[in-house]
Parts: C-alpha cells; structure tokens; sequence
C-alpha cells in the first residue's frame, strides 16, 4: 500500500478504533503505525475534532490523543498545511460534487500531493481522487 492522505472521519473512527471503519483503511491505519507508510493529516481535520468536542460529537480526548501519538513520532503520521498549492488545488474538486469546504480542503490535499484518501465519502470518486477504503 501507497502512503495516503486522511478525511477525518476516518481519523477519528481509527482513533477510537471504531468497527465502522473499513478492513482496507484499517490496514493502512496499522501500516502506518509500523512505520510502514506515510498517512498526512489535512490540518483542517484538526479544526474539525476540536469542532466535534465541542459540540460533543466525539470524545473529548480525541484531540489529546492525535498531539500524543504525533509528538511521540512513532508512527508515519504527518501533518499537511493548508498551503497556496493546496488552495490552488481546491479548482480540482468541483464545489457541486463536494459542497463541504472542509471536505474540499482534505480532497484538495490529496491531489497536491498525489495520494489515494482514506474516506468512506461516496462523492469522492466524482472528483477524480483514489479511495482506500
């Protein structure tokens, strides 16, 4: 398996080490926890688990939990910045396939640096992008 880009969704439910989430991204999830691949974190998807706590949506130690397993450096997790070349890449995700800017942003991520996503959202694959899932 490639190294790969995250929707949050997928983040949070490896976090939780959900059963909703696919035997495919599991996989890749577990790659990367061996070191295996590389599995970028849009920084959007950040803003959207501290969203979800507060509204108490998930976990309140969700977001704890991710600044842990990031500053220990142990596993292939990398944060992706919300860069020009990402914003550039945003024309490639037409609004009308995916509406959510988040949602967006991740895809957008994904094309600039030419990863499959992690992400169980059926609009997706109207976008061009690769999903594991």
């Amino acid at each position: 398996m490639s190294n790969a880009v995250t929707d949050t969704h997928a983040l949070i439910w490896y976090l939780e080490d959900s059963p909703r989430l696919s035997s495919a991204a599991n996989q890749a999830f577990e790659q990367c926890d061996r070191g295996e691949i590389v599995i970028y974190i849009p920084v959007i998807c950040l803003v959207e688990i501290i969203y979800l706590q507060e509204k108490g949506r998930i976990l309140p130690q969700l977001k704890s939990q991710l600044d842990a397993e990031l500053l220990t450096g142990n596993s292939g997790f990398i944060l992706a910045d919300l860069t020009a070349e990402v914003v550039n890449a945003l024309e490639k995700v037409p609004r009308s396939y995916v509406p959510d800017l988040p949602d967006r942003i991740i895809v957008a991520t994904a094309f600039h640096l030419g990863l499959p996503l992690i992400s169980c959202d059926s609009r997706m694959p109207l976008t061009g992008i690769s999903l594991i899932w």
